[in-house]
């Protein structure tokens, strides 16, 4: 049985930090160095800070309706046709995201580690395994997150640090790019890796403290967005900008190239893809387990089980679709920008809505659960 109330701010943070470190570590150097140039810290810092503003605004209606999801507080305050509408679009959203997700993570398994494996056998594991996982109350999900945090963040932040002494600090001037023409864009491209945090809207409800959530947003995106921007500064330093143009995954090369101290290991690149499959894993986890979850509560099912192999195909046959790497990575900033309008934009028309009406969630219905649970 899942007790109501039993997630801490610090797991709430670690939920953010898993959800949004991902996939994209990979490429995301590439990206911002070919938008950004030497800018590229400056453009990821920028793409942190949009990635928060949408994190912020869902957390502020998580706290203003602290036993509800974004689909029961949105029908509160928009009517249930509308709604239903802005509900639709967001699981249609994550269920893409998702498959883009593990299409991503195919690709990169089957070029950089197993070749001679197909494609679609390394997305199915990898769907499966979240569809398995995703399986558990948000609770046990959260612990999931909590176990594997070590993980995914200290021997990161290693490579980051053992990688800088290749570093050629010319590389990083100037500060804010030769041109600034592109530097929307790659902000935006940047603040499309975040969107893992609408998980937040599942946890807030099982926070023992909601009213703390707003610290456990701010911390989650400063130790996500702080460690995007170390791998960026790290991979831009010890490369340069032009290299980075032609690397279409540059963090692979940069842990290719770090050893540890007394050639314990000359190479982390091994040690890093265990390290990469955990994130990604984790992120998956995140964005399936949203949308069988808002699924379920649309639908108003007692149980969101049912569900998790139901999706299953219909995500396999979305992350099919691409017809190769680059396509995907076309599709991927697409989907990823426009995603930008669900993530950021309609929490933020929401939370007006909710203050021009005067809207809030009953904060004591979860209390008087608690009592006599």
């Amino acid at each position: 049985m899942e007790y109501p109330r039993q997630i801490t701010v610090i797991q709430a943070t670690i939920v953010i930090f898993s959800s949004v470190i991902g996939v994209g570590v990979l490429a995301l150097p590439h990206i911002v160095v070919t938008m950004g140039d030497t800018g590229s810290p400056f453009v990821t810092f920028l793409g942190m800070c949009i990635a928060f503003i949408g994190l912020a605004f869902l957390t502020l209606l998580g706290m203003r309706f602290p036993n509800d999801s974004i689909v029961h507080y949105s029908e509160k305050l928009i009517g249930k046709w509308l709604a239903s509408i802005g509900s639709i679009t967001i699981i249609s959203f994550y269920a893409i995201l998702t498959a883009l997700t593990s299409r991503e993570f195919g690709e990169v398994v089957i070029t950089a580690v197993l070749r001679e494996t197909p494609l679609e056998v390394t997305v199915i594991v990898m769907l499966l395994i979240a569809s398995l996982a995703s399986r558990n109350g948000i609770t046990v999900f959260t612990y999931i997150h909590h176990f594997y945090f070590p993980f995914i963040l200290f021997p990161a932040l290693l490579i980051v640090v053992l990688s800088l002494k290749n570093a050629n600090i010319l590389y990083l001037q100037p500060i804010f790019g030769n041109t600034q023409e592109n530097m929307l864009q790659g902000t935006l491209t940047v603040a499309a890796l975040f969107q893992g945090y609408f998980i937040f809207t599942l946890v807030i409800p099982h926070m023992r403290r909601p009213e703390r959530a707003m610290i456990a947003s701010i911390f989650g995106t400063l130790l996500s967005g702080g460690l995007y921007i170390l791998i960026v500064i790290a991979s831009l330093s010890v490369f340069g900008p032009e290299e980075l143009k032609v690397l279409l995954w540059p963090t692979l090369e940069l842990a290719k190239m770090t050893s540890l101290p007394g050639q314990i290991l000359e190479r982390l690149d091994a040690a890093f893809l265990a390290i990469w499959v955990t994130a990604v894993f984790t992120t998956l986890l995140s964005t399936y387990t949203l949308t069988i979850h808002l699924l379920s509560k649309l639908f108003r099912l007692r149980d969101h089980k049912m569900l998790s192999f139901f999706l299953l195909p219909l995500v396999f046959v979305l992350a099919m679709l691409p017809k190769n790497i680059l396509h995907m990575y076309e599709v991927i900033e697409i989907v990823g920008r426009l995603g930008l309008l669900i993530t950021v934009v309609y929490p933020l028309l929401l939370f007006v809505i909710a203050l021009v009406r005067k809207k809030r969630g009953d904060v004591n219905v979860k209390k008087n659960k608690e009592q006599t649970s």
